[in-house]
């Protein structure tokens, strides 16, 4: 699992590791499997709405002491245009697709989704200049 923060604290625990930093943003990887983490899940584990229960992002980072960053908009498409393009290429996805696989929408309606998504960014960034 990955994280994306403006501040981490200096010493991470033993299941995080850095593993890029720029100017203001740090991607921090988590092993979510290590027995310690999954204690700190079970100890936060809340009822996040009726009938749904899990863990809050901002309460993890809070007990983690991580700034939650929010990232733009422009950043988060361009990751997921990145995970598309592996998802596409994926040789499991490429194993479905000759067993039939053959969803309602696919892989490429989703970036298609997303194209239409950074042009209306792009679009509103030039009308506010």
């Amino acid at each position: 699992m990955k994280l994306y923060a403006k501040t981490i604290p200096q010493t991470l625990p033993a299941w995080a590791t850095t593993l890029t930093k720029s100017a203001d943003l740090f991607e921090v990887e988590i092993a979510d499997e290590h027995p310690t983490f999954q204690s700190l899940l079970e100890e936060l584990t809340t009822e996040i709405e009726p009938g749904i229960i899990g863990v809050k992002a901002k309460d993890l980072c809070s007990r983690l002491g991580f700034d939650l960053s929010n990232p733009h908009l422009d950043h988060l498409v361009e990751i997921a245009q990145n995970l598309i393009s592996l998802i596409a290429t994926h040789p499991d996805y490429e194993q479905l697709l000759e067993i039939g696989y053959q969803p309602d929408l696919n892989i490429a309606d989703a970036s298609t989704a997303l194209i239409y998504l950074q042009w209306e960014l792009d679009r509103n960034r030039e009308d506010s200049v």
